[in-house]
């Protein structure tokens, strides 16, 4: 696949046409490349508009920097600025800040959440909604953003709803449940991008991304594994009743 190319394959190997526009919907900086950076750079390098609606600054993270760099009053602005460049990185053209509370999202009332995100849907028509999948996003903050992006896009009538890609996280028997995902794509072509937007939220995965690099220099396998999960990525379909 070249990078030009962002058409995913199924589980039918049948192409996704082009799409119109992308919009992203999750809760804190660093849910748009960790979860999709990879789909969404294939998306961009093909000429496809993204929109990132971003529901929190990610203020009530615990990581602060390795060594620390940041303080509890100083993360939000730089998270927000990581968020900026990491969108830049990815071709995000079109960032929307929300300016919920972080860690506070299964209280906001969900008919308030889902009328603003079915503003965004309105004004962008988007053919491709990316969230978590409902009920496997592991955090309260995704499991809340993603239930409201599906209660936005059932609102609207079925011609104009764009396709809900998900990715999901959880146990193992628990993604079992959900079966193999739907579509694959390989992003191997864009994974510098990925890596460089990874790298872009460093206050949060410089740490991570360390110990990682060093089991990978010494662990063969661990390498191996960690190499081939990069290079693809799986999304579910979420299907509306």
């Amino acid at each position: 696949m070249n990078a030009s190319d962002a058409k995913a394959t199924d589980t039918n190997s049948t192409p996704r046409p082009a799409e119109r526009h992308i919009l992203v919907v999750l809760p804190h900086p660093d849910d748009e490349t960790l979860a999709f950076g990879g789909v969404i750079a294939l998306h961009t390098a093909q000429g496809t508009p993204v929109t990132y609606l971003c529901g929190t600054l990610g203020e009530a993270g615990r990581n602060m920097g390795r060594p620390a760099f940041a303080t509890r009053e100083t993360l939000p602005e730089i998270r927000e600025a990581e968020l900026r460049e990491a969108c830049r990185i990815l071709g995000i053209g079109d960032l929307r800040l929300m300016g919920l509370r972080d860690k506070t999202l299964e209280f906001e009332n969900q008919e308030e959440l889902a009328a603003r995100i079915a503003e965004v849907v309105a004004e962008t028509r988007p053919s491709l909604l990316f969230t978590y999948y409902p009920g496997h996003g592991v955090h309260p903050d995704h499991e809340a953003m993603s239930a409201a992006a599906v209660r936005a896009v059932a609102a609207l009538p079925p011609e104009e709803r764009p396709v809900i890609a998900c990715v999901a996280f959880g146990k193992e028997e628990d993604l079992r449940a959900l079966g193999e995902p739907h579509e694959f794509y390989d992003v191997s072509p864009v994974l510098d991008t990925v890596m460089a937007a990874v790298r872009a939220h460093r206050s949060q995965t410089a740490a991570s991304l360390l110990r990682t690099e060093r089991q990978m220099a010494e662990d063969p396998a661990f390498r191996e594994k960690t190499e081939r999960e990069r290079r693809r990525r799986g999304l579910w379909i979420y299907t509306l009743d």
